[in-house]
């Protein structure tokens, strides 16, 4: 009889800001601030001690249910391939710094590993209910969700395929005037603002919804799109100040600045735009198949 083969994970684990700036960097000023109990910095170890904690959890619930752990590493690394589950340890910034690296199909575990420190929406498991959640979902008993990313092109080469909460288009500056022109099927507009957020429904309880977007069905496949303060001369309004972007349809925006910048689901994706640039948005074809909050709600 053929003998089972192990199950192959890759643990993508978060480092702490405790473990960089105390234990590896050795940061004079943040070294002070803790000596003085400055509430700047008064969750840092607590928030580090759970998660080393969760750490030790997951290796040794992964131990006990005899998965082969081919990968063991930060979120910029390279995931290898024919991989059955990979776990991220940390919160949503980990699991979202992961998804980056994977493409259709590749199940995702999100464990969050200090929940008195961070929400962890796309979090599957908490710490202290690891070892059951992880057999569940090697066993293929989790409920998955297939989440939509998008696609962003400028001047038709392809920036990013998978971005998972949004993009930012805006002026270099934040105190400058981003001046560009919308354009979508249904027409086009010439925009002043403080800039845009365009993202697919997994961003939508964040920066789109401060700036007034819609929180979208966690399975919606439309991309949505938010100005960020519109400027409207004697009291006029954009026709396109927010709205929805069908799965087949795309925005697309023209730089009117000499010095913008595209940021990708946060501030360490960033490229430069210029004057005649040509920024394209639309849903990516590679979804994201997440483990584990099927039963989640929005608020």
């Amino acid at each position: 009889m053929a003998r089972r083969r192990k199950p192959r994970v890759a643990v993508v684990v978060k480092r702490t800001t405790y473990r960089k700036f105390v234990l590896e960097v050795h940061d004079p000023l943040i070294a002070r601030l803790l000596r003085r109990r400055d509430p700047t910095v008064g969750r840092l170890k607590q928030s580090h001690e759970d998660h080393e904690s969760t750490t030790r959890e997951v290796e040794d619930a992964l131990d006990a249910l005899g998965a082969e752990v081919v990968f063991r590493g930060g979120p910029r690394a390279r995931v290898p391939p024919r991989t059955d589950l990979v776990v991220t340890v940390g919160g949503d910034g980990t699991l979202l710094a992961a998804s980056h690296l994977l493409g259709d199909g590749v199940p995702l575990l999100g464990i969050n590993s200090a929940p008195g420190h961070s929400v962890g929406f796309f979090c599957g498991a908490t710490k202290g209910s690891v070892l059951r959640t992880l057999e569940r979902a090697l066993a293929g008993d989790l409920p998955t969700t297939e989440l939509t990313r998008m696609r962003v092109e400028l001047n038709g080469k392809l920036l990013h395929g998978r971005v998972l909460n949004e993009a930012l288009f805006c002026h270099s500056s934040p105190a400058a005037t981003s001046r560009y022109i919308l354009k979508l099927r249904s027409g086009e507009e010439d925009q002043r603002s403080s800039g845009l957020w365009i993202g697919p429904a997994a961003g939508s309880t964040a920066a789109q919804r401060s700036a007034g977007g819609k929180i979208l069905p966690l399975e919606s496949e439309r991309i949505q799109y938010v100005v960020r303060e519109p400027y409207t001369p004697a009291g006029g309004r954009f026709r396109y100040a927010r709205g929805l972007v069908e799965p087949r349809e795309e925005l697309v925006l023209h730089s009117k600045m000499r010095e913008a910048k595209v940021f990708l689901d946060g501030h360490r994706i960033v490229h430069s735009v210029t004057v005649g640039d040509v920024l394209t948005m639309r849903r990516s074809e590679e979804s994201l198949t997440v483990l584990g909050i099927a039963r989640k709600r929005r608020v």
